[in-house]
């Protein structure tokens, strides 16, 4: 089977928004190159700023695609702002995959102009896939409110990648990954920071191997986001056995059993945070509980060998 879908072109569409991030999508091709697929990354420039970056992306990556004479076997866009490349692309099948809600996400974000005209749109962007795919089931039951039907593909844990990540004596440190966003609720993070009985590392701008060498000498991973899908970190997490606290929306739980493989806290709650922070620093035997727990769940539901049949059938056309 990999040796026929090995000679399909497949061609992946994101919003790369700086080449030292810790990207996850990047992580994703290397293995599917490994596991015997042809994949071909568009690198398309944008403007990093707030309100300009998806409408840039969108914009130079269609005149990209306008002038891109291959016919793929498939194209992968991996993100809304993605699809109108993909709109103009020549390929047999045409895949949409999400991390969110769209339009919830810009409500949160932008102005009711623009959001409004995302919610009048985001109907008709999805129908110009042939295949829509989330890796969240919360995601997946929204849109089916919505009257749009979603593939639950989860995003696997390449764990080949941890190999490089050197081992480090733990210190008195909680750690942050993600973009410096009103979303992710990084703002709650820095105005508790004073009450936390330990330092507290922010991840924003990194290279992934220095973030996850971070993450791995730090005692617990905290994800204080306002909305998310499933945070690729907390997987990260999971695998290096670090305790996480997140707040309980969207994807989270489907990560999350809270005491178990973690704990949950609810959103915008800032004294919540610290208690349950400072808590868990001083709980040496939960930490330990919760970094088995979750080493477990994840090794047992997101490794490429439980979901490589799941790729396998998306890309066939």
């Amino acid at each position: 089977m990999i040796s026929k879908l090995s000679k399909k072109q497949i061609l992946v569409l994101k919003l790369l928004e700086n080449h030292k991030k810790p990207l996850s999508a990047y992580k994703i091709l290397d293995s599917l190159r490994e596991h015997g697929f042809n994949v071909e990354l568009m690198h398309v420039p944008h403007i990093p700023i707030k309100n300009l970056k998806n409408l840039s992306f969108s914009f130079f990556g269609s005149l990209k695609a306008i002038t891109n004479s291959k016919t793929y076997d498939a194209v992968h866009a991996w993100n809304v702002p993605s699809a109108f490349i993909m709109k103009k692309i020549k390929a047999k099948k045409k895949i949409l995959s999400v991390h969110g809600v769209y339009s919830k996400q810009v409500d949160m974000l932008h102005s009711k102009l623009t959001s409004s005209i995302i919610n009048s749109k985001e109907s008709e962007v999805l129908d110009w896939a042939d295949t829509l795919t989330t890796d969240s089931k919360f995601v997946q039951s929204e849109y089916a409110k919505l009257g749009k039907f979603f593939e639950y593909i989860p995003a696997p844990l390449d764990s080949n990648k941890f190999k490089n990540i050197p081992s480090s004596e733990k210190k008195n440190q909680i750690v942050y990954v993600g973009r410096d966003s009103f979303e992710k609720g990084i703002d709650i993070l820095r105005n508790i920071e004073t009450k936390l009985n330990a330092s507290v590392k922010y991840c924003t701008n990194l290279d992934w191997d220095e973030a996850m060498k971070i993450v791995k000498e730090s005692k617990i991973l905290i994800v204080p986001s306002r909305t998310e899908s499933i945070p690729q970190v907390i997987k990260e997490a999971f695998f290096l056995k670090i305790p996480v606290i997140a707040t309980n929306v969207g994807g989270i739980p489907e990560l999350i059993s809270d005491n178990i493989t973690g704990l949950l806290i609810p959103p915008e709650n800032p004294n919540q945070m610290i208690d349950t922070i400072n808590m868990l620093l001083e709980d040496e035997e939960t930490q330990d509980k919760l970094a088995k727990n979750g080493f477990e769940f994840i090794t047992r539901n997101f490794s490429w060998d439980v979901l490589i049949d799941k790729y396998k059938n998306l890309y066939k056309t």
